[in-house]
């Protein structure tokens, strides 16, 4: 005879303290594992465009870059990009063995470097120095 859990309507939204550490980890990685993909089909969109001349690539780039916008997506990218790499990280040194027993630290710490590098990268980004 198979048991059946009552797990709440997925409107509850008090379940969400449940989760753990690891849970989050586990929704971060996947969140911006498919925010990279969209990454990947925009960019490869707008290189595209090189294909039909350079100079349209140029006024392409440069038109991009001038909205606001996507400065502060640039942003979000590296937040995206930078946590996804440590947490990456992270998930292998725990395949390998190491730190299992610190698993919640390990997410905690690649958070907070996280959080430093993108604000660390906030100037350049907003202010085109690059």
């Amino acid at each position: 005879m198979s048991q059946s859990y009552d797990r709440g309507l997925i409107e509850d939204f008090g379940r969400w303290r449940e989760f753990s550490a690891g849970m989050w980890a586990w929704i971060f990685h996947k969140f911006t594992g498919w925010v990279l993909i969209g990454y990947l089909f925009t960019h490869i969109a707008v290189l595209s465009t090189s294909t039909v001349s350079g100079k349209y690539y140029t006024q392409t780039i440069q038109g991009l870059e001038g909205l606001t916008v996507i400065r502060i997506a640039e942003v979000g990218l590296i937040a995206v990009a930078v946590f996804h790499i440590l947490n990456g990280v992270r998930l292998l040194f725990i395949d390998l063995g190491l730190g299992l027993e610190s698993q919640d630290k390990s997410f905690y710490a690649s958070l907070i470097v996280t959080a430093i590098i993108v604000l660390a990268s906030i100037p350049t980004l907003l202010t085109g120095a690059f």
